[in-house]
């Protein structure tokens, strides 16, 4: 598969997973974490806004992987 076509699907995944993911987030963020503290609401925020970039950085990493010639 050349990179042009690795960045194609990996384009449309990335896209695919990241709203899927905002979908799950929120559900998440709307349950009892309303509830709870300032501080772990805060800390909640936080790991739920940055945790979507580490099942990604593989697909990226392939994604950018040059051709094999």
């Amino acid at each position: 598969m050349t990179q042009r076509s690795r960045k194609l699907v990996g384009t449309f995944a990335i896209l695919i997973f990241v709203c899927v993911y905002a979908l799950v987030a929120m559900a998440l963020a709307q349950g009892r974490v309303t509830e709870a503290p300032k501080l772990v609401q805060t800390v909640v925020y936080v790991v739920l806004g940055l945790a979507w970039v580490l099942p990604l950085l593989p697909l990226i990493k392939w994604m950018e992987r040059k051709d094999e010639a």
